[in-house]
Parts: C-alpha cells; structure tokens; sequence
C-alpha cells in the first residue's frame, strides 16, 4: 500500500505541488506533503505548518470535482476527506496522517521541540490542550459543519435543523467566550498559542456562514482579530487559495452565490455517497 500510496503522490505532486518556507530546519526533516482544500479544517494544518516554520508541499484537492474520492486519495484517507498529510516516519518509510486534530498532534508530537504551539508533555497545558482540541473537533466543528449544511447546502430551507445547529453553535461559541473572558494570556490555553487554539481559528473566523452573530461573543472576537495578526496565521490561512469568507461575509448577493454554487457539488457528494 505504501509503495502505491508513494507512486500516486509523486504522480499528482508534479503539476500542482508548491514548496512552502524552504528554508533550513534542525533535526528532524521534514518531508510534509498537505493534502487540502480552503475549508476551516484544511487551513488548520497550513497554519499550523506556518507557526512551526516547517518546510511542506501543497496538493490542492478539488472537492468539487470529488478529487478527495479519488482511488490515489483513498491510499491517503480511506474516509475521503480533507485534510491529510504524507512524510517520512523515522523508519525512513512514508506514513499517512489524516483528520486534522491527529495531524496537528502528530505536528507537535514529531516536530514542535521548542513548544511553539504546544507544551511539554505531562504538563497541566498538555492536558488542558487536549480539553479544547477534542472539544472543537468532537463539537464545534461538526455543530458548526451541519450550521453551515442546513444554512446554505440544503436543497429546502428545514427550520428545525437550522435553528438545532445554529443554536448548539450558539451556545458552544457561548462556552468559548467565557473562557477567554477569564484567559489572563488571551489564549485557550497557557501564555502563548497551541493547537486547540488553530483548531478553532478558521471555524471562528467563517462564523456567519453558519448564521452565527460573531459581535454577540466579543472576548471571542477579541480572539479571533488578535490571532489573525500573527504571521503564521495570516499565511497560512491562504493555502491552497486565498482565504476570502471575511469579505464574503459582508456582502449578501456574494455570499448567496457562493452557497448556490457549493450546494449544487455538495448535494452531488451526497448522491454519489449514497449510491455506494
């Protein structure tokens, strides 16, 4: 499977493959390819890549043309599903990484020596870390993810699952900023940044698109616009493509025409999965 998961890569790296911050880096090397799409969990990794300062490649995955079902993906992520990461483990062989929240504890556990994102292990953060890390992908990611389908990718407006899900992410948008009101630092953990909070950031930053008020949660706002001054966060944020919902969020008819076009792919993915 490996040696097969190397060819397809290698194969569809050649036209679309980008080498991001090559520059130098101290043990361990590095041999990152992200695989990723402009979605709030795609940016997640090239941030995190970003405020490590790791050299990756880039293979932009079209979700609208069902790239992400690809057999060659498949080797990759048998779920087909964005993001996913390829490199060579330490037994010199290529491992296969996918759902954002392992790939970003397989980022600090492999590569975050210095604890730029991360703390030590065995640490009360550590473990705090992981409250907010499982939270946002156990809840606000898939609470805000069906926010978003009901919102603007359902073929009929059904007023029950939007007001269930933008509700849930109501209140756990809520949760977040009560916790940040009390963040001596501003982060979600600790006195600098970590994982859980680039796993919230894109989803935050995308919140009405889900039907979510941002300005009803202003610590978690506050959050949101200090994070997005960092550099890596800024960098990252536009890989594959340049990140455009803030713009998008401000006007109507654009946002409108954005959804219709996505709803007609995503409501093609869910046909073809269900035929299977």
């Amino acid at each position: 499977m490996l040696r097969r998961l190397t060819q397809y890569t290698e194969q569809f790296q050649r036209p679309v493959t980008t080498l991001v911050n090559n520059v130098k880096m101290a043990a361990p090397a590095s041999d990152i390819t992200l695989y990723t799409s402009q979605t709030p969990n795609g940016i997640k990794i090239s941030i995190a890549l970003e405020e490590l300062g790791l050299p990756y490649k880039v293979v932009a995955i079209e979700l609208g043309q069902n790239t992400q079902k690809e057999p060659w993906f498949l080797e990759i992520n048998p779920n087909g599903r964005i993001p996913a990461i390829t490199d060579t483990f330490t037994d010199g062989k290529k491992i296969a990484i996918f759902e954002s929240g392992s790939i970003l504890e397989y980022l600090v556990d492999r590569y975050d020596t210095e604890h730029k994102i991360s703390y030590p292990k065995g640490t009360r953060e550590a473990y705090e870390v992981s409250n907010w890390l499982f939270f946002q992908n156990a809840g606000l990611g898939p609470m805000q993810g069906q926010a978003n389908h009901f919102n603007r990718y359902a073929p009929e407006r059904i007023e029950y699952g939007i007001n269930r899900y933008t509700n849930e992410t109501r209140r756990l948008y809520g949760v977040l900023d009560k916790h940040l009101s009390q963040s001596k630092s501003g982060y979600l953990v600790g006195d600098h940044i970590s994982i859980a909070d680039i796993s919230h950031w894109g989803w935050i930053a995308s919140a009405g698109w889900a039907g979510v008020e941002i300005d009803d949660f202003p610590h978690l706002k506050a959050w949101e616009e200090r994070l997005l001054k960092r550099e890596g966060v800024e960098k990252g944020r536009h890989v594959p493509k340049p990140h455009t919902i803030k713009e998008l969020l401000k006007d109507k008819e654009a946002m409108e025409r954005e959804a219709a076009k996505s709803r007609q792919w995503v409501q093609a993915g869910m046909k073809s999965d269900a035929s299977k």
